[in-house]
């Protein structure tokens, strides 16, 4: 029975019973030892009706090995593998040991930890507790978190229990579990042990009401302090203090099994080790079949002294309390013989870390096995796991060269893993050994380039990465420079990569740095690059994103994002999902730009939230800024603002210049898109000129339409000639015809030339762009009181601005069409408007003729949870399947082309 705890049970009550509607939810319970969390888990789990009920206890000798919980949650339920995503199945199997093959990408396992606790959801719901969440394994608190925080249509409850400050990111509701009110501390004492009033009062008060520490001490009051007659026992916090008289009463073998227990929780070798250790204790050579009859003796006391006892095949401690007693009680020579004997009977990861629990000073051999253990973890995709495997290592390497190594490795699974404060660490700590020869050096300055980028100053990763000389130090550096948007940085660099062998990134990467500087070579490297990419010669997603910058440097936009496109599609299956949040920057921007604005919204969504588990705030600044851009587009006013500032925030102070540049042109678009073109003009005009964020190549040049329209609305001709003729400049060698067509039209706008709009709409193969050529254009012929002519470009931009959700210019189009006397026209719903983002997302594929587990492989979901959106998503669209979906895709994508002069079906894949 639980006393006093109806507030902390009334709110896992709520999880759970909004779980069995389908609201699926996590919550963690906080608080000290022996406060009650236990308890309450079980009291929920038993209050969830039918709901199946899955649980795992973080065991502090198991916190260094991968996937030790995840073990003891999943098994149950590895007969429901079979219904997952392939990929998803992969690398569950993997992680439980199931698989030879590794699968190590930590997105597609916790995808497949969530599809399975789906499955093993259905149909009563499922309720999974997680004890002692502070010692559960990296790997398997990662994979957990990521299905805690994807819970929102699963019938699943996620409960955590965890003891002090240890982190749990990402689960919104913490219940603090503190001491009993004073009046259920007294009534659990009336009803267990019979305390009078007066002792209990005392005895409340020493304890603080922890309900542990009162039972475990009332129960052994003498006679005379039950009287009152003699003083209380000492009944502050520590496992020696409560259980270590309950510990020292053990007979030897019992004891000598709960030191065992306490550094290796699986029965069989506890038990063997346990038995080879008495016999070395009696220093005879006792049969074998003595030495394990005595242990399991020792087993069998242990259980009935209470302190432990068998949980399927391992041992375990009552309370997390009590292994702390038998540690205290323990010498460390004593510890140290029981791993080092664990060691001898176990393998495996097992093995590695007995055999560092039993070593004395530095070890290579020992070493060298955490490495290895280390490699099978990341190879299952526990980075966590790999990571501390591996910074373990380095403490046991005796020479310095190799320390600093695995401490450089420690660090990249670190930053892998989610953990850039760590792998900073790390990092800084590999770079302070002496002996560290030039080519680790360069390496460890890479990677200290690469974290900055991520995570910290831009500039200065620019100044870290221009150190080296090799051809991958010179591009991440050039990376670097294009997101400060350093030009001079950029040339400089270019110039270097230019000495280097030709191949498609030394081509990428100095002909961008040329091309800047005006060089004939530059655009001459970067169709060079572009060819080799169309050839397929790219295999990562980070050449397809070199390959998308030369085609932007170029000034073909619309090249830019089929490259794009195919970087997203390569990272989500290449096993390299963790270059995924930055990868989705370029993809939801061509989606932004080819008018797909749901799409676009969707995909900065999803890479907003990768970002933020992974650590990455440059990265999450990027996909605010796009998502105020979408924002603008969409006439969102309060949100762009928000959206804006908050980028703003992280990017200013972090020098990333090209997103500060973002997010000031999406306030410019937005006066834009409301008709304030004297504002929407003065701040393009700052964005082009000197100051935080400005003046970035990519900006100014991607702006320059927008601005050439701004500045002509805003009565200034002379400053839009000046953006024309710059714009001209840069786009000199684009071929594509979209690149053309938008030149075509601001050439239109500023000189007035109605044959220009015409030659816009014959080459636009981007719809949306296409639309606003077509209300330039009849927005011209209505005030030229040509009526006739001005409806049919106006009507079919209207249609594409609304099927976009493009509301301003929707707006604008439609003025326009009434002021040409077209009147009572009803607005065209804009399709996607009416679904959520992720309803979005899973739409578009579900056109691309996916199947449900596809999708969910692909957006690291269950297929149960694709299959609810679907559910969602007909009634909302009022179609009742999927070859409805698809074909409302393709009308609501291919009808924006109607009236607008661009072939049908054509779009736009990326900036």
């Amino acid at each position: 029975m639980l006393y006093g705890r109806s507030a902390e049970s009334a709110a896992l009550d709520e999880v759970v019973a909004r779980a069995r509607e389908g609201q699926g939810g996590a919550a963690v319970l906080r608080g000290e030892a022996g406060a009650g969390k236990t308890a309450l888990l079980e009291a929920a789990a038993g209050r969830g009706a039918a709901a199946r009920v899955l649980r795992a206890t973080g065991v502090e000798a198991e916190s260094g090995l991968a996937f030790a919980a995840l073990h003891q949650v999943l098994w149950p339920v590895t007969g429901a593998l079979g219904a997952l995503p392939a990929p998803q199945r992969d690398a569950v199997r993997a992680a439980l040991g199931l698989a030879a093959d590794p699968a190590g990408d930590p997105y597609l396992l916790g995808a497949g930890v969530l599809s399975l606790l789906a499955e093993a959801a259905a149909p009563r719901g499922l309720i999974c507790l997680i004890d002692d969440f502070q010692w559960v394994d990296r790997a398997s608190a990662h994979a957990l978190l990521f299905a805690a925080r994807r819970l929102g249509t699963e019938r699943i409850a996620l409960l955590f229990a965890v003891r002090g400050d240890a982190p749990v990111p990402g689960v919104p509701l913490t219940v603090e579990v503190r001491g009993l009110p004073d009046a259920a501390a007294a009534e659990l004492l009336r009803s267990r042990d019979g305390v009078p009033s007066g002792v209990a009062r005392d005895l409340i008060a020493a304890t603080g009401a922890n309900p542990l520490a009162l039972r475990e001490i009332a129960a052994r009051l003498t006679p005379a302090q039950l009287a009152g007659a003699a003083p209380l026992p000492d009944p502050l916090p520590g496992g020696a203090r409560l259980f270590g008289d309950r510990v020292a009463a053990l007979s030897a073998g019992a004891g000598l099994l709960a030191r065992v227990a306490a550094v290796e929780a699986d029965l069989d070798p506890a038990l063997r080790a346990t038995a080879r250790l008495l016999t070395e204790g009696t220093g005879s050579a006792a049969p074998p079949q003595d030495s394990d009859r005595a242990a399991r003796c020792a087993l069998a006391e242990l259980e009935e002294s209470g302190l432990a006892g068998l949980d399927g095949t391992r041992l375990r401690f009552r309370h997390p309390l009590i292994r702390s007693a038998v540690y205290e009680a323990a010498t460390p020579a004593g510890l140290r013989r029981a791993h080092a004997v664990l060691a001898e009977l176990t393998g495996g990861d097992r093995r590695a870390w007995h055999l560092a629990g039993a070593a004395v000073g530095r070890d290579e051999r020992v070493a060298a096995e955490l490495v290895a253990a280390a490699r099978r973890a990341r190879e299952r995709g526990g980075y966590g796991s790999a990571a501390t495997a591996l910074a373990r290592a380095a403490e046991l390497t005796p020479e310095p060269g190799p320390r600093a190594v695995r401490l450089k490795d420690a660090a990249v699974v670190s930053w892998l893993g989610g953990r850039p404060g760590q792998a900073e660490s790390l990092l800084a700590e590999a770079r302070e050994l002496p002996g560290t020869d030039a080519a680790l050096a360069l390496e460890i300055a890479r990677l200290r380039g690469r974290f900055e980028l991520n995570s910290g100053d831009a500039a200065e990763a620019v100044r870290i990465l221009s150190t080296g000389d090799s051809l991958e130090m010179l591009a991440d550096a050039a990376e670097a420079a294009s997101y400060v948007g350093d030009t001079a940085a950029l040339v400089g660099l270019g110039r270097r990569a230019a000495a280097h062998p030709p191949g498609f990134l030394r081509d990428s990467v100095a002909g961008i740095g040329l091309a800047l500087d005006g060089d004939p070579e530059g655009p001459a490297l970067l169709r060079r690059a572009l060819a080799r990419a169309r050839s397929g010669e790219p295999r990562e997603a980070a050449e397809y994103l070199w390959a998308s910058a030369a085609a932007s440097q170029l000034g073909e936009t619309d090249l830019a994002a089929g490259m794009a496109e195919r970087a997203g599609r390569v990272a989500r299956v290449s096993g390299m999902t963790g270059q995924l949040p930055v990868v989705l920057e370029f993809v939801a921007t061509a989606e932004r730009l080819a008018g797909r604005l749901a799409s676009s919204r969707a995909v900065s969504e999803e890479g907003l939230g990768l970002a933020r588990e992974a650590g990455y705030p440059n990265t999450v600044a990027a996909h605010l800024a796009n998502l105020a851009m979408v924002a603008a587009l969409r006439g969102a006013e309060e949100e762009c603002e928000r959206l804006a500032r908050e980028a703003l925030a992280i990017a200013v102070p972090h020098r990333v210049g090209l997103r500060v540049g973002v997010a000031g042109y999406a306030r410019a678009l937005l006066d834009l898109g409301l008709g304030r073109h004297a504002a929407a003009h003065e701040r393009f005009t700052a964005l082009t000129a000197a100051g935080p964020g400005a003046g970035s190549p990519a900006v100014v040049w991607r702006v320059a339409p927008d601005h050439i329209e701004a500045a002509m609305g805003a009565g200034e001709e002379a400053a839009a000639r000046a953006v024309l003729a710059a714009y001209e400049r840069s786009s000199a060698h684009a071929t594509t015809p979209e690149t053309r067509a938008v030149l075509a039209r601001c050439r239109g706008l500023v000189h007035s030339r109605e044959e220009d709009f015409a030659e816009a709409l014959r080459l636009h193969t981007n719809p949306f762009e296409a639309a606003r050529t077509a209300l330039l254009l009849g927005e011209r012929l209505r005030r030229g009181q040509r009526p006739g002519e001005a409806r049919s470009h106006l009507r079919g931009a209207c249609e594409t601005f609304e099927r976009a959700g493009a509301g301003p210019w929707a707006r604008r189009a439609r003025g326009e069409l009434r002021a040409a006397g077209e009147d009572g026209r009803a607005p065209v719903p804009a399709v996607l408007d009416a679904l959520t983002p992720q309803e979005s997302r899973i739409a578009g594929l579900v056109a691309e003729g996916l199947s449900s587990k596809r999708i969910a492989a692909r957006l690291f979901l269950s297929p149960r949870t694709v299959e609810y959106h679907l559910y969602k998503i007909y009634p909302k669209l009022g179609i009742g399947s999927r070859t409805e979906l698809a074909r409302l895709m393709v009308l609501a994508a291919g009808s924006s082309t109607e009236g607008t002069g661009a072939g049908a079906g054509q779009t736009l894949r990326h900036e």
